[in-house]
């Protein structure tokens, strides 16, 4: 994930409608599925896209309070949250109208797509990225589609080769958007329909069995099915990583994720951070995938100097595609130096935003013993705990 503090990419996620199909009791956004809503597994979603975006939601005026806390939590920092309008097309236009200066892509995604993994938002910026133009995902039609009257009768078939069925996140140059919702003369049911309406281009990419909408409740049914339930409980499995670095007295030290000033750096191909490298480890032994050398490498030019961050972000995009979500993670710091104990809320705070899962962290000494305690490096090492969904 690359972290900027100005963002090129903004997400207005949708979270305004009532779902009346769907038959709960409150807003479809914020219907619960497996101990978290539909609406903080959207934003999760978000967060654990490669390069951080600029987070919109748009939600029920009266819950936006409510909105602004389950997504702040879910993002791993605040985010902009604003009341919808009577539709879904007014709704996005007052996210849009929140959009940062900086930003030149704008995704809209339905917070009912809830199960949306993180590499479907991904792929659509790289795909607007390289199109230049607007993109959305769809998948293929496999059902015989029939054209019919108001009573059931049969007037053609359709040919399913041209048809997609198509989701969310949609991606396009923010010019566009803006220029397709400011020239709108009628409602539409999604974005690309008013970009089109302009005679603008939009491609088709494939998108995700896992990016379906719950509308209703069968559709909620599906999505717990997949996610499992306490009858047949995800599977539970620990990893751990370990991650030791001398210090270089001529680079800067960068640890748990934090810059800590006037402190030697750690030697290292990255930036050395012993503490997200020992978590990328634990991470991916967990789920079988490898470990940090085989999945990056020493010898790849992109990632001479890297933050932990960059790391961390991308093993969390390969174990969720690979089935599994992020229980917590622990891990012990050991060295003289820095002092930790200041700094500890402030990277547990970073390090749970970025896995989307809590993160604890300590740090001991070696009482003078060991290359640690002569002050010549540091070591950590970290637990995690995934679990393993269904294919989620």
């Amino acid at each position: 994930m690359t972290l900027n503090a100005v963002p090129r990419v903004s997400v207005i996620v949708v979270a305004a409608g009532s779902g009346t199909r769907l038959g709960a009791e409150v807003p479809k956004a914020f219907a619960a599925l497996r101990g978290s809503t539909l609406l903080e597994r959207s934003v999760h979603a978000a967060a654990g896209m490669r390069e951080r975006p600029q987070l919109i939601v748009v939600a029920p005026a009266p819950l936006v309070a409510e909105a602004t806390a389950l997504a702040s939590a879910a993002f791993g920092e605040a985010v902009t949250v604003v009341a919808g309008g009577e539709t879904r097309q007014r709704s996005v236009a007052l996210g849009l109208a929140e959009v940062a200066d900086t930003v030149s892509i704008v995704l809209v995604h339905d917070a009912a797509r809830a199960l949306t993994p993180s590499s479907l938002f991904d792929a659509v910026v790289d795909e607007v990225d390289a199109r230049g133009h607007g993109v959305i995902p769809g998948l293929p039609v496999s059902d015989t589609i029939k054209l019919v009257d108001a009573a059931g009768d049969i007037h053609e078939t359709v040919d399913r080769s041209v048809l997609s069925a198509v989701q969310t996140p949609q991606g396009f140059p923010r010019a566009d958007l803006v220029a397709a919702y400011a020239a709108a003369t009628s409602d539409e049911t999604d974005d690309a329909g008013l970009v089109t309406a302009l005679g603008l281009e939009v491609s088709v990419i494939p998108g995700r069995e896992l990016a379906f909408k719950v509308t209703t409740p069968a559709d909620l049914s599906r999505a717990e099915l997949i996610l499992g339930d306490s009858a047949a409980p995800a599977l539970p499995r620990i990893g751990i990583g370990t991650d030791t670095h001398g210090f270089d007295h001529s680079a800067e030290l960068w640890l748990a994720g934090l810059q800590w000033p006037d402190e030697d750096g750690l030697a290292g191909h990255s930036d050395g951070d012993a503490v997200a490298h020992a978590i990328t480890d634990a991470l991916l032994s967990a789920c079988s995938l490898g470990d940090i050398g085989s999945v990056f490498g020493t010898s790849d030019p992109r990632f001479v100097g890297a933050h932990g961050e960059v790391f961390l972000t991308e093993t969390r995009r390969r174990i969720e595609e690979a089935g599994f979500r992020i229980g917590n993670v622990s891990v012990q710091v050991i060295g003289n130096r820095p002092k930790f104990s200041p700094r500890r809320e402030e990277a547990e705070a970073l390090l749970t935003g970025i896995l989307g899962a809590p993160v604890s962290l300590s740090a001991t000494t070696t009482d003078g013993l060991g290359f640690t305690g002569r002050g010549e490096g540091i070591a950590a090492i970290a637990t995690a705990l995934v679990f393993y969904s269904q294919g989620y």
